[in-house]
């Protein structure tokens, strides 16, 4: 549930309870109503129910009728203790008592055990002519604090009565106080039990996915990112934990790259560590040689400087893929594209590369079926490190007495293929896929005549990609492996046609 949707129902809660409670209160005041309606006999009403004297007035209204009636019927019942018991007993369900006084000396004693009739005789107003009644309560409010009905009479012998029904107001206001108690009570456990509601819903909506939050984050912290929070719903806390997650992803993919890209780091410097080491001990072997004087004729002297030279080569070589790896990494590469005659650029190309293989002894053809003219688009020292890089890694890996390497040049529809064979051990299909992988090695051993950096495959692939091309490799094990590069070619438009 959305965060805003939560306080939507906040809001209507909050408005809701004070319409709840005030249910409870007309409940409560049914309730006390028929309380006092079973007990008393009173009609209550919102008028009379803020009416103290009022209620106590109706509460004994009966009873003193009954007591009138009888005083014309026979009012000599009054001095009939039985009779008088049964009165005061229903006064006391309404909280009330009977005292009957007769001459001014207690006669009849009905009150309560803590109530002291003699000390409330003092206060009670004096007797009036017979047949003279109090219709409403008076208020006693000295040290009884009770209300009275007054009945007088006078009795056959001529003596003077006068029959009080005392409500203390104590008790009288009982079930008033009883009902502000309930009242009070049940508004505090209303308010509390909507407060903890409240609280524990607002607590599962919105502090248990941040508290999985506080834990992903410190996972986080410690680098590990093997872990998934899982979360249900649609409100903003779970998209924010989902935008969380996906972080998360992409720190351990980082990551990922980050530990792989330093792995192959440590991998070429290691790789061009030890092929460096290689043709810098032959060089200082055959330095020290023409030193002492080992090269004593014309001929290995000749020999000694032209293998001093290849190997320098072969130095020069892996310094620059050592340094075209770092323009790749950071996207530098500086390329120079210009429009270049296919037929003479690759002319050329097998001119140098030949003179190259003739001095290692491996043969080289070369077929060029291009037509004329035919332009492409290209820079022309990074395509030759194409090239060049191609056949290394060729010569690299040919295991026969008689090495052998073809250029081969034709037209491609809107590109020009070229194709670069050798006769060498081969590939085998589950590692052609992969050749053109940084630091990918189909042979994992190492020795001084198939070292490398490991990523002059790479380096092709890269360059090729650059000019809108695309190279792959096939191979056949023991026969010899094939490299096909494609390369677009110039097209001039109409415009540029007139």
């Amino acid at each position: 549930m959305k965060l805003k949707t939560r306080l939507i129902i906040a809001f209507f809660i909050i408005i809701m309870v004070p319409f709840l409670m005030f249910g409870i209160i007309m409940l409560s005041f049914m309730r006390y109503r028929v309380v006092l309606e079973n007990n008393y006999g009173v009609t209550v009403t919102l008028d009379s129910i803020t009416n103290s004297m009022k209620i106590i007035s109706n509460s004994t209204q009966e009873i003193f009728t009954e007591l009138q009636e009888q005083v014309a019927e026979d009012v000599q019942v009054f001095l009939d203790m039985e009779y008088l018991d049964e009165i005061n007993a229903e006064l006391s369900e309404r909280y009330s008592y009977l005292i009957v006084r007769v001459d001014e000396e207690l006669y009849y004693d009905g009150a309560y055990e803590e109530e002291d009739a003699a000390v409330l005789l003092e206060d009670l107003p004096s007797y009036r002519e017979a047949g003279e009644t109090t219709e409403s309560s008076t208020y006693i409010s000295e040290d009884t604090q009770a209300f009275v009905r007054q009945l007088d009479v006078q009795f056959e012998d001529g003596s003077e009565g006068s029959i009080f029904i005392i409500s203390p107001a104590g008790r009288i206001i009982r079930q008033t106080m009883k009902l502000f108690q309930d009242l009070g009570l049940a508004v505090a456990v209303i308010l509390i039990f909507t407060a903890f509601i409240m609280i524990i819903w607002i607590y599962t909506g919105v502090n248990v996915p941040l508290k999985k939050l506080s834990e992903a984050t410190h996972r986080i912290k410690e680098k590990d990112f093997d872990f998934e929070i899982e979360v249900k719903g649609h409100d903003e806390i779970s998209m924010l934990c989902r935008d969380f997650d996906d972080m998360r992803r992409q720190l351990k993919m980082q990551e990922e790259e980050k530990e792989s890209f330093d792995r192959q780091s440590k991998e070429l410097i290691s790789n061009i560590s030890h092929d460096l080491k290689t043709p810098i001990t032959a060089v200082k072997g055959y330095v020290e040689g023409i030193m002492d004087g080992v090269a004593d004729t014309p001929e290995k002297m000749d020999r000694y400087i032209r293998t001093i030279y290849i190997k320098a080569n072969d130095m020069d070589r892996l310094i620059n893929e050592l340094t075209f790896y770092s323009k790749i990494d950071t996207n530098r590469i500086p390329y120079n594209f210009k429009k270049i005659d296919a037929v003479e650029y690759f002319d050329d190309c097998a001119e140098e590369v030949g003179l190259e293989m003739h001095e290692r002894e491996i043969r080289f053809s070369y077929i060029n079926n291009v037509e004329a003219g035919t332009l492409v688009i290209a820079d022309a020292e990074q395509l030759k490190r194409v090239i060049n890089n191609i056949i290394g890694n060729s010569i690299k890996y040919m295991d026969k007495p008689k090495k052998e390497v073809q250029l081969r040049v034709f037209d491609a529809g809107d590109y020009v293929q070229a194709e670069i064979e050798d006769n060498g051990k081969g590939i085998e299909n589950k590692d052609l896929v992969n050749i053109f992988d940084r630091f990918y090695r189909t042979d994992l051993s190492r020795n001084s005549s198939q070292g490398g950096s490991g990523i002059g495959l790479s380096i092709v692939r890269k360059i090729i990609e650059d000019h809108g091309g695309r190279i792959w490799a096939t191979s056949k094990v023991g026969e010899g492996t094939t490299m096909h590069f494609l390369i677009r070619k110039y097209v001039l438009t109409n415009s540029a046609q007139q």
